[in-house]
């Protein structure tokens, strides 16, 4: 069995094309649960300096920058991505870099905001991550990030079933460490940890927790009432905004 890691499955063409086609429709979770509360968490970015760690395709750079904030830098591991993000953001100004979240090296002081959206789940090693932007930021400057929440990834037999899930597994929940997950027709490499378990690797860095949020979704970004109420069954997502 062949399994990725971090960033290389978005260099699989039929993998890059499905998952552009399913992240991007209107209705995707990441639309109308998790980018929501993103944007809530991270505020007004007018005039700030942003670096985006696994900015994927683009797009959130191209919203970041059209609601005014001063720079932007985004980096991805996978060339498809980087490719597809330039396009939406160079115009406007934005960066984008091809490069290892694991091994990068950040400046330190650089940075009023750093953002990351559903990436740190693909990393073995958060501690050196969460202690790179920390030295990135500038005094009080912010970093909001989110991540698969750990009750689905604790246990990847429900990611196992066909169509729309009406139960979710979850076992094993205090065993940290990889999963190999059946995701858009290929098996991905994640790393379950607990909620306790992101908090303290936070803490270690420096930072101080601000707030927490697990994705509860809002009516009034659904048109379907039984899809919302089918997604309030479970939480899909696990955010943190910290300050420095």
């Amino acid at each position: 069995m062949y399994v990725y890691r971090e960033a290389s499955v978005y260099d699989h063409p039929q993998f890059f094309e499905d998952f552009l086609n399913r992240r991007n429709r209107d209705n995707s979770p990441n639309n109308v649960i998790e980018g929501p509360i993103v944007h809530q968490l991270i505020g007004n970015i007018k005039d700030k300096t942003i670096l985006d760690l696994g900015c994927g395709d683009g797009r959130f750079g191209n919203e970041l920058l059209s609601r005014g904030c001063t720079s932007y830098r985004g980096i991805d591991g996978s060339e498809n991505m980087v490719r597809v993000a330039k396009d939406h953001v160079s115009e406007l100004g934005g960066e984008i870099q091809l490069a290892s979240l694991q091994t990068i090296d950040l400046k330190q002081r650089q940075y009023d905001l750093v953002v990351s959206r559903l990436v740190f789940h693909y990393l073995q090693d958060l501690k050196t991550v969460f202690r790179n932007v920390y030295y990135s930021l500038k005094d009080d400057g912010k970093f909001v990030f989110s991540v698969q929440h750990p009750l689905l990834l604790s246990s990847t037999k429900s990611a196992e079933a066909l169509g729309k899930k009406t139960a979710w597994l979850v076992d094993d929940y205090f065993q940290s460490g990889e999963r190999i997950e059946p995701w858009i027709g290929k098996n991905v490499v994640k790393y379950h940890r607990t909620i306790e378990e992101y908090f303290q690797l936070l803490k270690q860095a420096g930072f101080t927790i601000h707030d927490i949020r697990e994705g509860t979704p809002s009516p009034d970004f659904f048109e379907d009432k039984q899809e919302y109420e089918r997604r309030m069954r479970i939480p899909l997502f696990l955010l943190f905004s910290c300050g420095k």
